[in-house]
Protein backbone atom coordinates (compact mmCIF):
# COMPACT_ATOMS: atom_id res chain seq x y z
CA UNK A 1 0.00 0.00 0.00
CA UNK A 2 2.68 2.36 0.94
CA UNK A 3 5.68 3.47 -1.70
CA UNK A 4 8.75 2.58 0.70
CA UNK A 5 10.33 0.25 2.20
CA UNK A 6 9.16 -1.21 5.70
CA UNK A 7 11.93 -1.18 8.25
CA UNK A 8 12.36 -4.73 10.60
CA UNK A 9 12.07 -2.71 13.94
CA UNK A 10 12.84 -5.57 16.80
CA UNK A 11 10.58 -3.52 19.80
CA UNK A 12 8.16 -1.49 17.72
CA UNK A 13 5.29 -3.17 16.44
CA UNK A 14 2.80 -1.82 13.37
CA UNK A 15 5.30 0.76 12.47
CA UNK A 16 4.72 1.85 8.59
CA UNK A 17 4.56 5.14 6.72
CA UNK A 18 1.42 6.43 5.55
CA UNK A 19 2.66 7.88 2.14
CA UNK A 20 1.43 6.63 -1.65
CA UNK A 21 -2.23 6.56 -0.31
CA UNK A 22 -4.59 7.79 -3.38
CA UNK A 23 -7.08 10.91 -3.09
CA UNK A 24 -10.03 11.48 -4.66
CA UNK A 25 -8.43 14.72 -6.77
CA UNK A 26 -6.00 12.28 -8.20
CA UNK A 27 -2.80 13.20 -6.13
CA UNK A 28 -1.09 10.98 -2.96
CA UNK A 29 0.14 11.60 0.50
CA UNK A 30 3.40 12.28 0.73
CA UNK A 31 6.30 9.52 2.09
CA UNK A 32 7.94 10.72 5.19
CA UNK A 33 5.50 12.97 6.35
CA UNK A 34 2.72 10.77 8.71
CA UNK A 35 4.04 7.82 10.20
CA UNK A 36 2.00 5.27 12.31
CA UNK A 37 2.64 2.68 15.20
CA UNK A 38 2.56 0.73 18.07
CA UNK A 39 4.01 2.28 21.60
CA UNK A 40 7.71 3.30 21.52
CA UNK A 41 8.57 2.05 25.03
CA UNK A 42 10.30 -0.82 24.03
CA UNK A 43 12.25 0.57 21.14
CA UNK A 44 16.03 -1.04 20.98
CA UNK A 45 19.04 1.44 20.36
CA UNK A 46 18.64 0.41 16.82
CA UNK A 47 15.07 1.22 16.54
CA UNK A 48 15.21 4.58 18.26
CA UNK A 49 18.09 4.70 15.40
CA UNK A 50 15.44 4.20 13.02
CA UNK A 51 12.97 6.43 14.37
CA UNK A 52 15.49 8.94 15.17
CA UNK A 53 16.63 9.04 11.32
CA UNK A 54 13.49 10.12 10.03
CA UNK A 55 13.15 13.79 10.74
CA UNK A 56 10.60 13.85 13.06
CA UNK A 57 9.21 16.93 14.75
CA UNK A 58 6.26 15.40 17.13
CA UNK A 59 5.40 11.91 18.18
CA UNK A 60 1.72 11.86 19.15
CA UNK A 61 0.92 9.51 22.20
CA UNK A 62 -2.56 8.61 22.47
CA UNK A 63 -2.16 6.07 25.36
CA UNK A 64 -3.96 6.77 28.79
CA UNK A 65 -2.08 6.71 32.00
CA UNK A 66 -3.11 2.96 32.55
CA UNK A 67 -1.69 1.86 29.13
CA UNK A 68 1.87 3.95 29.86
CA UNK A 69 1.76 2.47 33.43
CA UNK A 70 1.69 -1.08 31.68
CA UNK A 71 4.28 -0.73 28.68
CA UNK A 72 6.73 2.22 29.80
CA UNK A 73 7.02 5.21 28.59
CA UNK A 74 8.26 6.09 25.09
CA UNK A 75 12.00 6.27 24.82
CA UNK A 76 13.09 10.10 23.95
CA UNK A 77 14.30 10.79 20.54
CA UNK A 78 16.82 13.74 20.29
CA UNK A 79 15.32 17.15 18.77
CA UNK A 80 11.59 15.42 18.73
CA UNK A 81 8.72 16.75 21.11
CA UNK A 82 6.72 14.06 22.78
CA UNK A 83 3.05 15.26 23.00
CA UNK A 84 0.65 12.70 25.13
CA UNK A 85 -2.99 13.34 23.96
CA UNK A 86 -4.63 10.55 25.85
CA UNK A 87 -8.26 9.16 23.40
CA UNK A 88 -9.92 7.66 26.53
CA UNK A 89 -9.72 7.66 30.33
CA UNK A 90 -7.21 5.92 32.52
CA UNK A 91 -10.43 4.25 34.25
CA UNK A 92 -11.03 2.38 30.88
CA UNK A 93 -7.60 1.44 30.45
CA UNK A 94 -7.33 -0.14 33.79
CA UNK A 95 -10.38 -2.08 33.12
CA UNK A 96 -9.21 -3.31 29.39
CA UNK A 97 -6.04 -4.30 30.83
CA UNK A 98 -7.46 -6.54 33.75
CA UNK A 99 -9.72 -8.35 31.83
CA UNK A 100 -7.24 -9.06 28.85
CA UNK A 101 -5.07 -10.05 31.58
CA UNK A 102 -7.00 -11.43 34.24
CA UNK A 103 -9.95 -12.26 33.09
CA UNK A 104 -11.14 -15.69 33.83
CA UNK A 105 -13.24 -18.13 31.27
CA UNK A 106 -16.87 -17.36 32.92
CA UNK A 107 -15.92 -13.58 33.16
CA UNK A 108 -14.51 -13.31 29.24
CA UNK A 109 -17.93 -15.37 27.63
CA UNK A 110 -20.15 -13.05 29.84
CA UNK A 111 -18.30 -9.84 28.78
CA UNK A 112 -16.87 -10.58 25.35
CA UNK A 113 -18.93 -13.79 24.03
CA UNK A 114 -21.73 -13.73 21.30
CA UNK A 115 -20.10 -10.58 19.83
CA UNK A 116 -20.20 -8.49 22.28
CA UNK A 117 -16.62 -8.18 22.42
CA UNK A 118 -16.87 -6.38 18.49
CA UNK A 119 -20.19 -4.47 20.02
CA UNK A 120 -17.46 -3.34 22.70
CA UNK A 121 -14.86 -2.11 20.07
CA UNK A 122 -17.27 -0.33 17.54
CA UNK A 123 -19.00 1.29 20.84
CA UNK A 124 -15.59 2.93 21.65
CA UNK A 125 -15.06 4.14 17.93
CA UNK A 126 -18.34 5.82 17.76
CA UNK A 127 -17.13 7.32 21.42
CA UNK A 128 -14.26 8.75 20.30
CA UNK A 129 -16.11 10.53 17.45
CA UNK A 130 -18.67 11.63 19.72
CA UNK A 131 -16.65 12.85 22.74
CA UNK A 132 -12.98 13.17 21.77
CA UNK A 133 -13.28 16.34 19.00
CA UNK A 134 -10.99 18.39 21.30
CA UNK A 135 -8.15 15.90 21.00
CA UNK A 136 -8.40 15.20 17.44
CA UNK A 137 -8.72 18.88 16.74
CA UNK A 138 -5.66 19.16 18.65
CA UNK A 139 -3.51 17.05 16.34
CA UNK A 140 -5.08 18.15 13.00
CA UNK A 141 -4.28 21.50 13.43
CA UNK A 142 -0.43 20.61 15.04
CA UNK A 143 -0.43 18.49 11.91
CA UNK A 144 -1.26 21.59 9.95
CA UNK A 145 0.93 23.86 11.27
CA UNK A 146 4.31 22.73 12.36
CA UNK A 147 3.69 19.08 13.79
CA UNK A 148 5.09 17.21 10.73
CA UNK A 149 7.01 15.40 10.16
CA UNK A 150 5.01 12.98 12.65
CA UNK A 151 4.73 9.93 14.20
CA UNK A 152 0.79 8.74 15.66
CA UNK A 153 0.66 5.94 18.24
CA UNK A 154 -1.53 4.41 21.23
CA UNK A 155 -0.56 1.01 22.60
CA UNK A 156 -1.31 -1.52 20.00
CA UNK A 157 -1.62 1.20 16.94
CA UNK A 158 -4.82 0.22 15.47
CA UNK A 159 -7.73 1.94 17.73
CA UNK A 160 -6.65 5.13 18.99
CA UNK A 161 -3.62 5.68 16.15
CA UNK A 162 -5.53 4.06 13.76
CA UNK A 163 -8.63 6.34 13.72
CA UNK A 164 -6.49 9.72 13.99
CA UNK A 165 -4.55 8.26 11.28
CA UNK A 166 -8.14 8.08 8.82
CA UNK A 167 -9.56 11.40 10.09
CA UNK A 168 -6.60 12.99 9.05
CA UNK A 169 -6.36 11.13 5.82
CA UNK A 170 -10.07 11.71 5.25
CA UNK A 171 -9.27 15.49 5.96
CA UNK A 172 -7.15 16.02 3.31
CA UNK A 173 -9.31 13.73 0.26
CA UNK A 174 -7.71 10.08 0.63
CA UNK A 175 -10.09 8.08 -0.60
CA UNK A 176 -12.18 6.13 2.28
CA UNK A 177 -11.20 2.68 0.82
CA UNK A 178 -7.40 3.40 0.72
CA UNK A 179 -7.74 4.54 4.52
CA UNK A 180 -9.94 1.63 5.10
CA UNK A 181 -7.13 -0.68 3.52
CA UNK A 182 -3.91 1.10 5.83
CA UNK A 183 -6.34 0.64 8.24
CA UNK A 184 -6.88 -3.16 8.00
CA UNK A 185 -2.73 -3.84 7.50
CA UNK A 186 -2.76 -3.56 11.24
CA UNK A 187 -4.19 -7.15 11.27
CA UNK A 188 -0.88 -8.81 9.74
CA UNK A 189 0.83 -11.40 11.74
CA UNK A 190 3.74 -9.81 12.40
CA UNK A 191 2.11 -6.03 13.31
CA UNK A 192 -0.17 -6.98 15.87
CA UNK A 193 0.26 -6.52 19.78
CA UNK A 194 1.33 -9.47 21.94
CA UNK A 195 -1.52 -10.67 24.55
CA UNK A 196 -0.10 -10.73 27.55
CA UNK A 197 -2.44 -13.02 30.46
CA UNK A 198 -1.28 -12.56 34.06
CA UNK A 199 0.98 -15.42 35.78
CA UNK A 200 -2.51 -18.21 36.37
CA UNK A 201 -5.13 -16.86 34.85
CA UNK A 202 -7.85 -18.99 34.20
CA UNK A 203 -7.62 -20.70 30.57
CA UNK A 204 -4.10 -18.72 29.94
CA UNK A 205 -3.88 -18.28 26.14
CA UNK A 206 -5.92 -21.51 25.12
CA UNK A 207 -7.73 -21.65 21.93
CA UNK A 208 -10.84 -20.49 23.56
CA UNK A 209 -9.34 -17.05 25.12
CA UNK A 210 -7.79 -16.39 22.82
CA UNK A 211 -10.66 -16.11 20.03
CA UNK A 212 -12.69 -14.47 22.96
CA UNK A 213 -10.16 -11.76 23.18
CA UNK A 214 -9.69 -11.50 19.13
CA UNK A 215 -12.07 -8.97 18.39
CA UNK A 216 -10.26 -6.48 21.21
CA UNK A 217 -7.29 -7.00 19.23
CA UNK A 218 -8.54 -7.01 15.63
CA UNK A 219 -8.61 -3.81 13.04
CA UNK A 220 -12.13 -4.27 11.30
CA UNK A 221 -13.44 -2.71 8.99
CA UNK A 222 -17.12 -2.64 10.67
CA UNK A 223 -14.58 -0.78 13.49
CA UNK A 224 -14.13 2.08 11.15
CA UNK A 225 -17.30 1.74 9.54
CA UNK A 226 -18.63 2.32 12.74
CA UNK A 227 -17.06 5.70 13.61
CA UNK A 228 -17.95 7.16 9.62
CA UNK A 229 -21.51 6.17 10.42
CA UNK A 230 -21.25 8.02 13.24
CA UNK A 231 -20.04 11.31 11.62
CA UNK A 232 -22.85 11.00 8.85
CA UNK A 233 -25.48 10.60 11.55
CA UNK A 234 -24.77 13.41 13.61
CA UNK A 235 -22.68 15.81 11.08
CA UNK A 236 -24.14 14.57 7.50
CA UNK A 237 -21.11 15.44 5.57
CA UNK A 238 -17.55 14.76 6.30
CA UNK A 239 -17.02 19.04 5.98
CA UNK A 240 -19.63 19.39 8.43
CA UNK A 241 -17.87 17.51 10.95
CA UNK A 242 -14.33 18.91 9.99
CA UNK A 243 -15.86 22.70 10.37
CA UNK A 244 -17.99 22.08 13.51
CA UNK A 245 -16.89 19.23 15.21
CA UNK A 246 -12.86 19.96 15.00
CA UNK A 247 -13.16 23.69 13.96
CA UNK A 248 -11.24 22.67 10.84
CA UNK A 249 -10.65 25.84 8.48
CA UNK A 250 -11.10 25.64 4.91
CA UNK A 251 -7.58 27.37 5.25
CA UNK A 252 -6.84 25.19 7.94
CA UNK A 253 -7.26 22.20 5.58
CA UNK A 254 -5.59 23.79 2.74
CA UNK A 255 -2.32 24.01 5.30
CA UNK A 256 -3.09 20.40 6.19
CA UNK A 257 -3.31 19.24 2.56
CA UNK A 258 -0.03 21.08 1.92
CA UNK A 259 1.89 19.77 4.70
CA UNK A 260 0.73 15.68 4.18
CA UNK A 261 0.61 15.36 -0.16
CA UNK A 262 2.22 15.68 -2.57
CA UNK A 263 2.15 18.37 -5.67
Amino acid sequence: MTQTTEPELTGVRNFRDVGGLPTTGGGRTRTGRLYRSGHLAHATAEDTAFLGSLGLRTVYDFRNAADIRLDGPDVDLPGVRNVNVPLNDPAEGKEFWKLVRDGDIPTLRSLLGDGQAAARMEDSYRDMILNRNAEHSRVLHSLADDGAPALLHCAAGKDRAGLTIALALLAVGVEQEAIEADYLESNAQHRRYRVQRGEGAQGGTSPEVMELLSPLFDARASYLGAAFATIAERWGTVDRYFHEALRLSHTTRDRLRASLLTG
